[in-house]
């Protein structure tokens, strides 16, 4: 089928006919380009969703957790996706939009060109339609005039009455308007097979070509609206399956999602290592009431004061706080490591055990990774000098050694730093095994079952606490003298050393006699009958603590106790029961303490 043989007389409706298709073909340019800009803005706004939602710094230790770890796997394929989106639309715009629009310009610039030519041959037809008009119409003049003359010439002729010069003046008129007419009639018949002609080339051969042109621009472009539709298939279905990978990643960290893992997690982190408080023991109060008056008539009444000696400590929070000195004066600062946290100690006994050692394991793994990157280098440094030793054009081994040198003292360090950790984390691995209350035993008692501190510290503590003040400040001078010492290991977080007094005093088994508590399962504690001191204060339990060896005693949160001597640095105080004359150790960290007023 062709537009020239069965569109012969359309021209006009053909011309608008492709005017459409072409205004339709940069229609869909536009619906392209605008696919593209979408494509982009959305890939855009995914990657600025997933930056929005990417784990903040604080963040980060939330996602060991296996659904934490699946959402950050999520928004890296959500990501890779943004990106795919990106590259449809770069492709979109590089292989469809910029071929269209080119495609758009040539296809206008061709039908102006097929339309002025057929516009031409109608025009030259229409003016050889005209001429034959024309020359019909001479022609028809000339014979109207040829046959007048004729009929007045037979007029004339058959008139006697005319002379014979006006017959032959008629007889010349009709002449000329015949030979007018025939001439007229010779090109009205020139002209008519001349328009002829032209008309059947015209319908036969010039505007069947013309049309042809027109038909073949047409189903080019509907051919190239084609190709390009399959073009935007193939490009789009060309990152389909980096879509669908990302897709099955998404599925693929959902399926790693693991609740029961992430469950044994939170506990991991936080842990703390202690045990459950034990049971509240009896309080007899009648005993507590004699011995209250006895006690009133050995010392004055004094009013207790608020006065914190420590920092309390918070189990809730997973961390014992730092702990300062006596009235905050005589604090020690030999455990405040850099890089380890305001306060912070360098063993992380400041921590409850089960975080002791998570975190002296992290260090640890931080000192074997330098440790790693450190011997890589120094190996690189060492084949380094090799080469130049080989060939001592390319440069000089010895420019070498002093960094070999400092690779090697960077080693050393890091090794010893690795034995210190080594030796901390092995100290709170014993202390776990051993541990099975928040705290371990303070003190161990001396060979004649006596408490550790000897009796004439304790007897030198009862003049307000004077004597422990100074004791105090005598042993943070101490410690801050030893700082520069070799470290040695500490006990388990929260347990203080015990280091009050000394095992094989000779007063330590004066006047010690031992009792049982009443629901301690046979647990002896000392008592001090010989010399009773007064107290120094009153202090208040913060939490629960279960003795477990000799030296400590028992208490539940809450309870009240009389503070005997003061804590002279090792963490320790002794402390009196209200209800019953039972003196022991508890840690500092775990009571709160109010002095009398002297």
């Amino acid at each position: 089928m062709s537009w020239g043989t069965e569109l012969w007389d359309q021209f006009d409706n053909l011309s608008l006919h492709t005017q459409k298709g072409i205004e339709f073909l940069e229609r869909y340019g536009h619906f392209i380009r605008d696919r593209c800009a979408i494509e982009v803005e959305y890939a855009t706004k995914l990657r600025r969703l997933v930056k929005s939602y990417q784990p903040k710094k604080k963040e980060e230790e939330d996602y060991q957790y296996s659904h934490c770890r699946a959402f950050k796997l999520e928004l890296n394929e959500v990501n890779d996706q943004a990106g795919q989106r990106e590259i449809i639309a770069e492709n979109l715009q590089g292989n469809v939009l910029r071929e269209l629009n080119i495609l758009v310009k040539d296809f206008k610039e061709d039908r102006k060109k097929h339309l002025q030519e057929g516009a031409r041959l109608m025009a030259n037809l229409v003016g050889q339609i005209g001429n034959l008009e024309r020359a019909r119409k001479a022609y028809e003049k000339a014979f109207r005039e040829a046959e007048r003359a004729l009929e007045n010439y037979q007029r004339a002729d058959a008139d006697l009455n005319l002379s014979r010069a006006e017959v032959e003046k008629q007889r010349m008129n009709m002449t000329v308007k015949t030979q007018q007419s025939e001439e007229a009639k010779t090109e009205y018949a020139n002209q008519l097979q001349k328009t002829n002609e032209m008309q059947t080339l015209h319908y036969h051969t010039a505007m069947p070509e013309v049309f042809q042109h027109l038909q073949e621009l047409d189903e080019k472009r509907i051919k190239n609206m084609r190709n390009y539709m399959m073009k935007s298939v193939e490009i789009e279905r060309a990152v389909a399956p980096i879509i669908a990978q990302c897709l099955e990643g998404i599925e693929k960290a959902a399926d790693e999602i693991n609740e029961k893992e992430d469950t044994r997690l939170v506990i991991e982190r936080y842990k703390s290592g202690f045990q459950p408080p034990g049971d509240f023991p009896f309080e007899d109060l009648s005993v507590a009431k004699s011995y209250d008056s006895n006690s009133q008539l050995s010392q004055p009444v004094m009013q207790p004061i608020h006065n914190h000696l420590t920092v309390k400590g918070t189990v809730s929070g997973g961390k014992m706080k730092k702990r300062v000195g006596i009235f905050g004066i005589f604090s020690s600062n030999k455990n405040n490591v850099p890089g380890y946290g305001d306060g912070a100690k360098e063993d992380c006994s400041d921590l409850p055990p089960n975080q002791r050692k998570k975190r002296l394991q992290q260090r640890l793994d931080e000192i074997q990774a330098k440790i790693q990157q450190e011997t890589a280098t120094r190996d690189g440094l060492m084949k380094m000098k090799g080469v130049y030793e080989q060939n001592p054009a390319l440069g000089d081994p010895m420019s070498i050694e002093g960094q070999l040198n400092q690779s090697s003292n960077k080693l050393d360090k890091l090794g010893a730093e690795f034995t210190k950790f080594q030796g901390y984390l092995e100290e709170a691995m014993r202390a776990g095994v051993s541990l099975s209350s928040p705290s371990q035993a303070p003190r161990k008692p001396t060979s004649n079952g006596s408490a550790t501190r000897p009796l004439s510290s304790r007897r030198s503590s009862h003049s307000g606490g004077e004597e422990s003040l100074s004791r105090s400040a005598s042993d943070s001078s101490v410690s801050n003298a030893n700082a520069n010492q070799p470290v040695h290991k500490k006990s388990a977080p929260g347990t203080p050393q015990p280091t009050h007094g000394s095992t094989n005093s000779p007063e330590s088994g004066l006047g010690a006699s031992r009792t049982s508590l009443p629901g301690s399962g046979g647990e002896e504690y000392y008592v001090d009958e010989v010399d009773a001191q007064p107290p120094l204060g009153t202090c208040r339990a913060l939490y629960p603590f279960d003795a477990t060896s000799e030296g400590s005693i028992p208490m539940y949160d809450g309870e009240e106790l009389y503070m005997i001597e003061l804590d002279q640095g090792d963490g320790w105080t002794r402390v009196r029961r209200i209800s019953q004359p039972i003196e022991g150790f508890v840690p500092t960290s775990y009571i709160e303490c109010h002095l009398f007023n002297t």
